[in-house]
């Protein structure tokens, strides 16, 4: 098998979104990642395919040297859902924007996690419909003033790592687009996630949202609205590494290190891997200015998977069946002969 670089993932095509917008970055992140998801899977890169819906960073599968799907709006997990079930040795990646994952293909969007379908979502969350020019979409602030919403939205939005962990979801991550390299260890994880594997990226979009998360992703104070989630390490934030969370009459709390007796050791360790889906549900739920937001892969569990599923039922149904050719089937079942 080739030893791949980012390079052999780079398409010859130029890179048609916004100067500044934030899905370049993570277009650099998964370029530099599948070389090493080929090498642990053993695989080559004919093995992945991207998939797309509609929408700014549905353009994604051109920019990329592998094969690829341009499906429509809001079809793109049904798509991915096929290919994968179809050819279970496929490496499936999917780009969706916030509306279309979340609004016009929301029902895809459970179903799949729902079902568990091993395919890597990646979810890019800039709180807006940009390539249709500005219309507020199903994560837009509450209040928002955009084409759609000229004296603020009267909606609250979705947050997507609650609606994943709602429907079940095996696997949720989230990160921002400068994080680039949280952005890859994501995506690692996520390729060795087997099962459906959603990865919220929370890019900017310059033109008809700048700033969508400017006050988690501005350096002056993403250390203190943000943690970083990572196994085995305590949940610690803050420009001092001062602050922590802990657990008080079931819910979280923000502490001080220091203060009231606190210590490192009454700080909650991460655990991805632990089935507690109600405190993985809290901080995928966190908010500012109340809470820092949760980074990092915040669930990953095992389960089975639709694809294992529908092979383990049509190899079953196989070995029991007394039909092995085209002559079998057309006469099985009723049949009578006319003279």
């Amino acid at each position: 098998m080739p030893k791949y670089t980012f390079k052999d993932f780079k398409s010859d095509q130029e890179v048609r979104w916004c100067p500044g917008c934030g899905d370049y970055a993570v277009l650099a992140a998964l370029q530099k990642t599948l070389p090493a998801v080929c090498e642990e899977k053993g695989i080559d890169k004919e093995k992945i395919v991207i998939v797309s819906g509609i929408g700014c960073s549905s353009r994604l599968p051109y920019y990329m040297n592998t094969y690829g799907f341009h499906s429509i709006h809001g079809r793109a997990t049904a798509v991915s859902t096929g290919i994968k079930v179809a050819n279970p040795e496929l490496c499936v990646w999917q780009a969706s924007g916030d509306g279309d994952a979340l609004a016009i293909g929301g029902n895809h969007f459970i179903h799949a996690i729902r079902r568990n379908v091993d395919i890597n979502i990646m979810l890019f969350n800039n709180r807006i419909y940009g390539m249709t020019k500005g219309q507020y979409s199903p994560t837009s602030k509450f209040g928002a003033i955009t084409k759609t919403s000229p004296y603020g939205t009267v909606e609250y939005p979705f947050n997507p790592g609650g609606l994943v962990l709602g429907a079940k979801g095996t696997f949720f991550a989230r990160s921002i687009d400068t994080e680039l390299s949280l952005n890859e260890s994501v995506m690692l994880a996520a390729s060795r996630h087997h099962g459906t594997s959603v990865m919220e990226f929370l890019t900017n979009c310059v033109i008809f949202n700048n700033g969508s998360h400017a006050e988690l992703s501005d350096r002056k104070f993403k250390e203190e609205r943000t943690v970083v989630l990572r196994d085995g390490e305590k949940m610690i934030f803050g420009k001092e590494k001062d602050k922590g969370l802990v657990l008080e009459n079931q819910r979280l709390k923000v502490v001080k290190l220091g203060e009231n007796g606190i210590t490192e050791a009454d700080i909650l360790t991460h655990d991805s891997h632990s089935d507690n889906l109600g405190l993985q549900t809290m901080l995928a739920d966190m908010k500012y200015p109340d809470f820092p937001v949760a980074l990092g892969v915040i669930r990953d569990v095992s389960d089975v998977t639709y694809e294992d599923g529908v092979c383990n039922q049509v190899a079953s149904v196989s070995a029991k069946s007394g039909i092995h050719c085209v002559d079998d089937l057309l006469a099985s079942g009723s049949t009578w002969e006319i003279k």
